[in-house]
């Protein structure tokens, strides 16, 4: 009887587990010097890193050179990089992903180790049990690669997320060159987010529509963004010769500014003469997404470009 009973609990938690869904997949990366396995302290070592998603450039991340605890039984570095990639939105792919990051440090002649590791976390907490022990958790297919690395270091892992949106132009051709006119037409799409931001800010108010981060309403009725006009903040971008246009071997075309964000502030100051600090956050929020670092379009199977995050 007891064996029924303790193999019918074996068989209930396998059902629950098999029953689970990833719904996110995390990334984290840290660049270091020191002894994981023996200090509870290590040292960040400094240099740029920047992600790709399924080769298209996402992100980029200064480290600096700091002190961060080693945590756990399992001895893991606190990450100097993380990304959920449930974050990542359109530009992943329901199914298989590529995951790469390339970190260049400060100094190209110090030796030093970097560590990615890596998880799956589920939609539903899983338990298990042994000699009276049972602990529960949500996530599974932890793993982690470490090298010891001078000069540059690069990792790269598949992933699955069956968890993300299958959107049309996922299946467009990829673009595999460009020609002075698509560059022009890329170009035009800059000019036109500028233009968003101007009053009554309707288009503006559009690309926000639909934005689980972002409470419209409450953006509206704040007015913000006319306090801002008002203050003379205007979106500026690099003219065309300061973009780089980039090719990802999908339909996804980068735009980028040869050195620092795509969109600046024509005059700084002009944040300045904002002194309520709710009407500060508010706009920021909103330009910080409207006016990301970077933009990434897709030509149609009409030929028309479009941008798509």
């Amino acid at each position: 009887m007891r064996k029924t009973i303790a193999l019918g609990l074996v068989a209930l938690l396998v059902s629950a587990a098999s029953a689970a869904e990833v719904i996110n997949v995390e990334f984290k990366f840290t660049p270091f010097v020191g002894d994981p396995q023996q200090a509870d302290m290590v040292k960040t070592v400094a240099g740029m890193a920047r992600v790709f998603i399924n080769n298209v450039p996402y992100a980029e991340q200064e480290i600096g050179e700091d002190e961060v605890p080693v945590m756990f039984a399992e001895r893991e570095v606190a990450p100097a990089v993380w990304l959920p990639t449930e974050s990542c939105g359109p530009a992943l792919r329901k199914g298989k992903n590529t995951f790469r990051i390339e970190f260049t440090p400060v100094d190209a002649q110090a030796t030093y180790q970097a560590q990615l590791r890596w998880v799956s976390v589920m939609d539903e907490t899983t338990e298990e049990g042994e000699g009276g022990q049972y602990s529960a958790t949500n996530q599974g297919d932890e793993g982690m690669q470490e090298k010891k690395s001078k000069g540059e270091v690069v990792f790269e892992r598949e992933f699955r997320a069956d968890f993300a949106a299958d959107l049309p132009w996922h299946h467009y051709p990829a673009v595999t060159s460009l020609t002075e006119a698509d560059k022009q037409a890329l170009a035009a799409l800059l000019v036109q987010r500028i233009g968003a931001f101007q009053p009554d800010f309707s288009k503006l108010y559009a690309l926000l529509e639909g934005n689980p981060d972002v409470d419209l309403a409450a953006v509206k009725e704040a007015r913000c963004l006319d306090q801002g006009y008002e203050a003379g903040i205007r979106i500026a971008a690099p003219p065309v010769g300061g973009v780089d246009f980039v090719a990802s071997g999908g339909p996804e075309v980068v735009m980028r500014a040869h050195e620092g964000d795509l969109f600046f502030p024509a005059d700084i100051a002009a944040f300045e003469r904002i002194e309520d600090e709710d009407t500060q956050m508010c706009i920021g929020m909103a330009l910080s997404l409207v006016y990301p670092p970077r933009l990434a379009a897709v030509r149609s199977p009409s030929g028309a470009w479009e941008i798509v995050y």
